[in-house]
């Protein structure tokens, strides 16, 4: 019940009774109300920020969060794992493989290169983990740039593999004339006196003095794409293009026993010594090129001699004599 309040009045010399006006009485009572309605909103909001009171929207959002975080979690960890797989890979791939076929490595700058040029990332900007999610794409594009690298550089290797077994008959790999035929190894490769102006000059291949009609052999596997006299100083003489780059040269032959165009195998005669052409006595003048350079044929006689014979073949070639050609 209302407190009934009153006034003193001087005139009548009596209390009187307040009345409360009506207008405001309802005035009051909205006021009333609207404080409330603004308390219960404010408390509202406050709950709403709190642990204490979840929408079930709030609660899948927020094990939708939760379940993000440990899925980018073992995104990183199957990440790194891969890097680490894919790092072991391309250190056999160039250390071991291309080692093995004789191919030039691939490159850390190849193979880790980024992407230059337009923006990738444009579309991935302006959110609150921006940074976060550009990282992590642009470490997968780094490594699926990586993976393609390495598919295509397994492909060569394999490619090589199987052309391993060519290479092998290829790479001109026995002396040309057999030791038992030989009288010397006359002259080796490098600057050496001309037998005709004795001027010290370059001599570009290795000289086996061996008596006229001993047999000559082929040193690798390969096509005789030269069979002819139409060289200025070699006279009659062969050249073999073996593939993978080899080729060799057989000089100052008596005769021939191959022709222009014909596959010949390691260890086929393919001619006699003699000493024609530009010649101080009967022997071969034998060559090896490799990409069109050529090559001292020493390193390659591997195939048909003891360590013992190649040290002492060494050391007669290395001799800075006189040339026969």
């Amino acid at each position: 019940m209302a407190k009934v309040k009153y006034y003193y009045d001087p005139e009548n010399l009596a209390f009187t009774k307040i009345k409360t006006k009506k207008g405001k009485k309802i005035g009051f009572i909205l006021l009333f109300l609207a404080a409330s309605a603004l308390f219960g909103f404010l408390c509202f909001v406050a709950l709403l920020n709190t642990p204490f009171f979840e929408t079930p929207k709030d609660r899948l959002q927020a094990r939708e969060i939760e379940y993000m975080k440990m899925q980018y979690d073992v995104l990183k960890r199957k990440s790194a794992l891969m890097e680490e797989a894919l790092s072991s890979v391309e250190e056999r791939d160039n250390n071991v493989y291309r080692t093995y076929f004789n191919s030039v490595p691939i490159t850390d700058e190849q193979r880790k290169a980024g992407f230059g040029g337009v923006n990738r990332y444009k579309a991935l900007e302006n959110f609150d983990n921006s940074e976060l999610v550009i990282n992590t794409t642009k470490r997968l594009d780094v490594l699926s740039k990586e993976l393609v690298i390495q598919s295509k550089s397994l492909d060569e290797i394999a490619k090589l593999a199987k052309d391993k077994a060519k290479l092998l008959t290829a790479i001109p790999a026995i002396q040309p004339v057999k030791n038992e035929d030989l009288r010397q190894v006359a002259s080796g490769f490098g600057y050496r006196s001309d037998p005709f102006t004795k001027i010290r000059k370059f001599h570009a291949g290795m000289d086996f003095s061996a008596r006229t009609g001993t047999p000559i052999y082929a040193t690798g596997d390969g096509v005789v794409t030269v069979a002819d006299a139409n060289s200025s100083g070699y006279g009659n003489h062969i050249v073999i293009r073996h593939g993978y780059g080899y080729e060799t040269l057989y000089g100052h032959m008596s005769k021939y026993k191959a022709r222009a165009g014909q596959k010949v195998k390691r260890g086929d005669i393919i001619g006699y010594v003699g000493s024609t052409g530009r010649s101080e006595a009967p022997h071969l003048h034998y060559e090896v090129h490799k990409n069109g350079t050529v090559v001292n044929p020493l390193n390659f006689y591997y195939g048909n001699i003891s360590a013992k014979e190649y040290v002492l073949i060494s050391k007669l070639a290395n001799q800075e004599n006189q040339s026969l050609d």
